[in-house]
């Protein structure tokens, strides 16, 4: 499966343990350290796991992941002034996906940010937030208040069920400004009681289908977890499967598709950027953010469609002929597809839709087509969707 290998190899001293560690291990996990921390990867395959994701609901733990709460006087503006996203405007209950970029406009992470009223709600890369807080804490003015919500785990609910098993759960609007869950949109958040537990949970995920982030406290997660997997819809899911997802879904992993080395305009994250921000810059990184706007990125991402069965990694070189024109960032076997797909990052001469490449793999070569992205098309539940 996609970036499988990598996810094993990332190892590092002494990983940490989340609160669901032994849930796991009872669930019959196959646990790995990554991002730090020791994590599932796979339960029963990640093949199954994935396509059981695809048609019926998948239980993710992502409690790796920062949880961030921002608050203070001029905090939008503060955060205008790291994040290209339009801050302003976020209205209440609402989400944007953004980056913290570098000084040359390089990608330090990807996240997401939430109004939640009285504080903005910050979700970022496990392996990166330490840095990141750093990073916050270092360009944020000192009235800005940074809490890391290290007594919370994170759930992730996904799949065409997740909804009907969330419901089923009986979480109730924790203020008149909530909407009802089933009511609650893509790209939407806000509080809920589960009983006496409040949940903070989100319309989003990183797996192309429709689903929930569910921020809850770390004493709580076990029942959470218990009741949700009692339902037949769902079951537990490990990082294996979620990575071959988000593949799927045309997601970019940090430190894989994007990194410092490639720009928010070449990773094909420009969308994330309004008008506004685009013209008026004033954020760490505009500078190269606007002048590729105008000239284009040096090189771009693109998703590629392998031919035949075998699958190509990370890493692989792609060439046009001789020529050595990209690598790839990510790459695997698609089983919603039956077929193997990449993400590569190549010379933007060569990023158009249709370009023949080839891929070198144990001295092979395999051909590949440039090819749109999401492979397999997104189900979000949007404003306006027909129940």
């Amino acid at each position: 499966m996609s970036d499988t290998n990598d996810i094993e190899n990332e190892v590092e001293l002494e990983p940490g343990i989340l609160p669901l560690d032994g849930w796991h291990r009872s669930h019959g996990a196959r646990m790995v350290t990554f991002a730090g921390y020791l994590m599932p990867i796979q339960y029963e395959g990640i093949m199954a796991e994935h396509l059981w994701t695809r048609s019926q609901a998948g239980l993710f733990d992502v409690s790796h992941m920062g949880q961030l709460q921002l608050s203070g006087d001029d905090v939008a503006a503060e955060l205008e002034k790291l994040l290209p996203a339009d801050i302003a405007t976020l209205k209440p209950g609402h989400i944007r996906y953004s980056m913290l970029l570098d000084e040359e406009g390089g990608i330090l992470d990807d996240l997401m940010v939430t109004n939640a009223g009285d504080h903005f709600f910050m979700v970022v890369n496990g392996a990166t937030k330490w840095d990141d807080m750093g990073w916050l804490r270092e360009q944020l003015s000192d009235d800005i208040n940074l809490h890391y919500m290290e007594d919370h785990a994170l759930l992730a609910l996904q799949g065409p069920k997740a909804a009907l098993a969330l419901g089923r759960l009986g979480l109730e609007p924790a203020n008149a400004d909530v909407p009802a869950l089933d009511a609650l949109t893509f790209m939407k958040a806000g509080n809920y009681l589960w009983g006496k537990v409040l949940l903070g949970v989100s319309r989003s995920g990183y797996t192309g289908e429709d689903g929930f982030e569910i921020s809850v406290p770390a004493e709580a997660v076990e029942a959470l977890a218990d009741a949700l997997c009692a339902m037949e819809e769902v079951k537990p899911i490990g990082l294996g499967a979620r990575d071959s997802l988000r593949l799927e879904a045309g997601l970019p992993l940090y430190g894989h598709d994007i990194d410092t080395n490639i720009s928010t305009i070449g990773a094909g994250l420009g969308f994330a950027i309004n008008k506004r921000r685009r013209a008026e810059g004033g954020f760490i990184g505009a500078a190269r953010v606007q002048k590729e706007l105008a000239e284009g990125a040096a090189q771009t991402r693109v998703g590629l469609r392998v031919e035949g069965r075998m699958p190509a990694r990370e890493g692989a070189l792609v060439y046009v002929g001789e020529q050595q024109v990209g690598v790839l960032t990510s790459g695997g076997f698609a089983p919603s597809l039956e077929a193997p797909i990449a993400m590569a990052k190549v010379d933007s001469a060569y990023a158009a839709i249709g370009t023949a490449l080839s891929i070198e793999v144990r001295g092979k070569r395999l051909n590949a087509t440039v090819s749109p992205m999401p492979f397999v098309p997104h189900n979000y539940y949007r404003q306006g969707a027909v129940k």
